[in-house]
């Protein structure tokens, strides 16, 4: 049995377009393959995640949808992205024209590979060309000619580069192309590929549009051209100092953890965050994070009580509302 788009999106029938465009950014972040690693089902399930999105998104798709069913396409004449406009479309605003024609290989193939990795510690894999999982494009009908898509990378393509697969359906075929994604590109940004839309019978193509959305990393977050991430640290790393391995998207690098620091310090690592064509790189934050053990016996925790007694100084003192 067919699945029930709705049902995958946990919507109701009348939903609006933005309960279906925020349904899919949570359910398309909880089953993404880069966050589930040891999930077999989660590659499965963020596909059809995918396929509900790209008809229930679609008003044309969605009312031949709800009118038919899951054999809405038998009716639909080949079905498909509705025409943004004859001609060639302006650019919206905050649109980033990449012109990335230049960059992409083709090839067909009925099941495109999507192949997803560790999260933590791959970036130098990411920065070599890592596929993220499987996008979708679906052609216009003939006639149309640009074509607007949504694809989501992974944090560490954002920031290194790399390429991301793209399927596309084109005259009964799957085609896929490999789309290279250019280093620190931001959520929300867009990519134009042109003559890669659809196509009219005389020979015209339109342009494929991208809006490319970034994954969550459970440890590194991005703050325009910086990058900050969560370093965990014992109580005795803390108070004593220490040395730790720290993975960077660039490569593993020694940071120095200076005794006595708390929680919530940051580390600054120069040059170590978003990398531009001009070199005014971004910076790298560690934000330690001091990580107790599961168990404490009570010599050891007579040791603490003493050091506390020890701190005269109210560490919530300068708490506000």
């Amino acid at each position: 049995m067919a699945d029930d788009y709705y049902q995958t999106l946990g919507l109701k029938r009348d939903a609006s377009q933005a309960d279906i465009q925020k349904a899919y950014r949570d359910l398309a972040r909880k089953y993404h393959p880069d966050l589930n690693p040891n999930d077999k089902t989660a590659k499965e399930k963020f596909q059809k995640v995918q396929a509900a999105f790209e008809v229930l998104n679609d008003p044309s798709k969605r009312e031949m949808y709800d009118r038919y069913g899951s054999s809405f396409e038998a009716y639909a004449g080949g079905g498909g992205p509705r025409p943004q406009g004859r001609g060639r479309t302006q650019a919206a605003p905050g649109f980033e024209e990449i012109d990335l024609s230049d960059f992409f290989g083709e090839r067909y193939a009925n099941d495109p590979a999507g192949g997803f990795g560790d999260m933590f510690g791959q970036f130098r894999r990411a920065a070599g060309g890592r596929r993220g999982g499987k996008n979708r494009a679906t052609a216009a009908p003939a006639g149309s000619l640009d074509v607007q898509q949504e694809i989501e990378i992974s944090f560490q393509t954002a920031v290194a580069g790399g390429a991301v697969d793209l399927s596309l359906q084109r005259d009964g075929h799957v085609e896929t192309i490999s789309v290279k994604i250019p280093p620190g590109i931001d959520d929300g940004k867009k990519i134009r590929l042109r003559g890669q839309g659809a196509k009219t019978p005389d020979g015209q193509a339109g342009d494929l549009l991208l809006t490319v959305h970034v994954a969550p990393h459970p440890y590194y977050t991005r703050r325009g051209k910086n990058l900050e991430v969560r370093l965990p640290v014992t109580l005795g790393e803390a108070v004593s100092g220490a040395k730790v391995d720290l993975p960077t998207p660039w490569d593993v690098i020694s940071l120095r953890v200076p005794p006595h620091t708390s929680s919530g310090a940051k580390l600054r690592v120069k040059g170590h965050g978003i990398r531009t064509a001009d070199g005014k790189n971004g910076d790298l934050f560690a934000v330690v994070e001091i990580i107790l053990p599961d168990k404490i016996d009570d010599a050891a925790l007579e040791v603490i009580k003493r050091l506390e007694s020890e701190y005269k100084q109210n560490p919530r003192a300068t708490l506000r509302w």
